[in-house]
């Protein structure tokens, strides 16, 4: 690695993965060494790493691993400044399939970086957390003293990896921050998610779209805007020993959204709520709208673009990089999967 401009080095574990690899980006802009923590392959696979600048990408320390093993993260953490813990399993229909196996990843990979960050001493632990682990809203817009209700195995282990590392904090001075984004979206997001799978399907030329629950209400953020908050975390020491929300603070139904891509693609659709898509009942998260404030006066920050406006443009960039094929390529398309 050559020599950064702040004198930092940031660590990013899931570097490989959608929010990671717009972050390492990010962090390459503004000045800092970047190491990256990706999970092990024989093919030597490094995800969105790959779509990065040739020349930055030369300039990554790119360690190839598994978050479950303390000794490779304590390593991988040796010399660094911050680190950014984004590994985890997040795909909430597979949890309940293999609850354990997002107990070890998520938790179990949460002790394994704050326990190196308290040997090594004075390393920024910037945790990723979640919204889910609000559930449905009690109340809008969700501060960060929400009451904390896990509705999945997926965000019963956030909250679990969110609880473990402040106690770190508590216990051993350990400087944490829990970083709790919305619902992130933009290019190279899994079509998994909701909107990259509605912009799949329409690409596709598929004129019903399917999706699971229709009325549920998100809090869509733009990927660009939360790797900047996250790095914001990072550079305010008053943010140690706190949860920051990470959030438009707008809030719009899936079908809004949907029927909003549409519009943007020019393309009539019909939506159809498939029973494969739907989470168990009491599962559902029903309403998830963010509080801000605390990072808009604690970290200067704010979305780029809010509003409608910001959304609309978010979910351009969006459309506008899924319509390259060779990036659709990359993806499943328009199929489900867990």
């Amino acid at each position: 690695m050559k020599k950064s401009s702040t004198g930092k080095t940031a660590l990013v574990t899931g570097a490989a993965g959608f929010i990671g690899s717009h972050l390492v980006e990010e962090l390459q802009k503004c000045g800092y060494n970047v190491k990256c923590l990706t999970r092990y392959n024989s093919g030597g696979n490094i995800g969105w790493l790959s779509s990065l600048d040739k020349d930055n990408l030369a300039e990554l320390d790119i360690a190839a691993g598994d978050i479950r093993d303390p000794f490779f993260v304590k390593s991988t953490m040796t010399g660094c400044d911050v680190v950014f813990n984004l590994a985890a399993l997040i795909a909430i229909p597979y949890s309940y399939h293999a609850p354990q196996s997002y107990v070890d990843t998520n938790i179990g990979g949460c002790l394994n970086v704050v326990q190196a960050a308290r040997d090594l001493g004075s390393i920024h632990v910037v945790q990723m957390s979640t919204s889910e682990v609000y559930g449905s809203a009690q109340y809008v817009p969700i501060d960060e003293n929400h009451p904390l209700h896990a509705q999945s195995p997926y965000a019963a282990t956030k909250i679990g990896a969110d609880q473990l590392a402040m106690s770190f904090h508590y216990s051993f001075g350990t400087p944490v921050t829990i970083a709790r984004p919305f619902n992130t979206f933009g290019p190279r997001q899994s079509t998994r998610a909701v909107i990259p799978t509605i912009i799949a399907q329409l690409l596709s030329g598929a004129k019903t779209i399917q999706l699971g629950a229709l009325n549920t209400m998100r809090d869509f953020s733009y990927v660009k805007d939360t790797v900047r908050g996250l790095i914001k975390i990072a550079e305010t020491k008053a943010s140690i020993g706190k949860t920051v929300n990470l959030g438009s603070g707008y809030e719009i139904s899936v079908e809004g959204t949907a029927k909003l891509i549409a519009e943007l693609m020019g393309k009539d659709i019909q939506l159809e709520s498939h029973p494969e898509r739907i989470r168990p009942q009491d599962s559902e998260v029903l309403r998830l709208q963010a509080d801000n404030s605390v990072a808009q006066e604690l970290l200067n920050w704010n979305p780029d673009k809010q509003g409608l406006e910001g959304l609309r443009f978010g979910l351009m960039e969006t459309i506008n990089w899924f319509s390259d094929s060779a990036n659709l390529g990359r993806q499943l398309e328009a199929s489900y999967r867990l």
